[in-house]
């Protein structure tokens, strides 16, 4: 079971390893999309858009569903707008890290230096 588990964890963060993939993702927490919508607010070639929404829905992580003639996208999961938060979180925390080594660095080099 435990295995199970990691080993989904390994491909759901594959399906998300990619810069276009999470910022499609941060489209869909408004709500659903259609490809046409996806592809304007990215300024993304629709075969580019379409090969990762692929990705996306082979994952389980967003779905589509047609309305006339187009195909709208959501989240699979409300989690996962969740998830993105905390990423981002994570992001700036690492953020906040590297600046605060960097003048500790400097405050270090101008004592040496007097």
């Amino acid at each position: 079971m435990e295995e199970s588990l990691q080993q989904f964890k390994a491909d759901f963060f594959k399906a998300l390893a990619h810069p276009l993939r999470i910022r499609i993702l941060e489209l869909l927490v408004d709500g659903k999309k259609s490809v046409n919508e996806i592809q304007s607010c990215l300024e993304k070639e629709g075969s580019a858009v379409s090969q990762q929404l692929s990705v996306l829905r082979g994952k389980n992580i967003v779905y589509g569903t047609k309305e006339g003639k187009k195909v709208y996208y959501s989240l699979s999961d409300p989690m996962i707008v969740e998830l993105l938060s905390i990423a981002k979180d994570i992001f700036n925390n690492h953020l906040i890290n590297t600046i605060t080594r960097l003048e500790e660095m400097a405050i270090n080099e101008n004592e040496e230096d007097m």
